[in-house]
């Protein structure tokens, strides 16, 4: 397995490619996944809120994770999403992926049930004291209507088996605040493409991207440039692809990423409801930050 504690760079959040019939396509998931190989993607990301795992059973996750551990083999970190509203569930899930050998999981807050404030920290340590691997915490308020409370942050990071937290709420202030807990021990990735390199400059580790599904080499590079000392070059690259990274959220994500890989050729962009394809005015908007690009002629 590989080791998560110095994990650093690009962590693409991968889509779930669906066949026709809805079926998970797995013919098109190898070659999403070999594309990311190819293209030094730093980690992969699997079951998460692009790979709308909260439509998929959990058969189909155990699949998808059995796949991608088996096609990865060991050549970069397969971190997966087992994250639910329900803490037994999110521990069920996270014990049985951890059974099939992913390197490490990534877990939400409740959602829908939302929970108070200590609620919400024994939801995360019935997880990272089932495990045996590391685990990132993931905040993204957007999305579930709650956070992870600075007072939290800082309870959870003293965790042996918490890896860190994907830190998505966009609030830089809040960012700025939980930086403080942010060591060797425990990593702050940015959750938001569009300000991976603020994020960075308070210490976060990289970025776990949907972005870096059409231009994973490109955010490899930008994030290690960061990492590096070429801050120029780092901010040349995230301010050159802005019109491309805010049309990947004109609509839901992972929406409009989707309808970016079909025009890319990794096949139609298909959806499990209620999430559905890219309206006219969305697409035209894709494909033109696409060709700004260079992403397509």
């Amino acid at each position: 397995m590989a080791d998560l504690k110095n994990l650093k760079g690009s962590i693409v959040a991968l889509v779930t490619p669906f066949a026709a019939d809805g079926s998970v396509d797995f013919d098109a998931l190898g070659r999403l996944i070999d594309f990311h190989l190819e293209n030094e993607t730093d980690a992969l990301l699997i079951l998460g809120t692009t790979g709308e795992s909260s439509t998929m059973s959990h058969e189909e996750d155990d699949a998808v994770c059995e796949f991608t551990v088996k096609r990865v083999a060991g050549r970069i970190p397969v971190i997966a999403g087992s994250g639910s509203n329900s803490t037994q569930t999110m521990v069920e899930k996270s014990l049985s992926y951890q059974r099939i050998g992913v390197d490490g999981l990534l877990l939400i807050t409740p959602y829908y049930n939302k929970s108070n404030e200590e609620g919400i920290y024994r939801h995360f340590t019935a997880v990272l004291d089932a495990v045996d691997i590391p685990c990132i915490l993931y905040n993204v308020p957007g999305r579930t209507g709650c956070s992870i409370s600075e007072r939290n942050v800082e309870r959870l990071a003293k965790h042996p088996n918490a890896l860190g937290i994907k830190e998505a709420s966009g609030n830089m202030s809040y960012a700025a605040r939980i930086a403080r807990y942010v060591n060797e021990d425990f990593l702050m990735f940015s959750g938001n493409d569009d300000i991976v390199l603020p994020m960075m400059a308070l210490g976060a580790s990289g970025v776990i991207s949907v972005w870096a599904n059409v231009m994973p080499l490109e955010v490899h590079r930008m994030v290690w440039d960061y990492l590096e000392g070429n801050h120029d070059a780092a901010l040349a690259e995230q301010l050159r692809c802005m019109d491309l990274i805010d049309a990947l959220f004109c609509e839901v994500n992972p929406i409009p990423v989707k309808g970016a890989l079909e025009m890319m050729g990794y096949g139609k962009a298909e959806y499990r409801q209620p999430l559905c394809e890219l309206s006219e005015a969305g697409r035209a908007r894709v494909e033109g930050a696409m060709r700004g690009v260079g992403l397509i002629g």
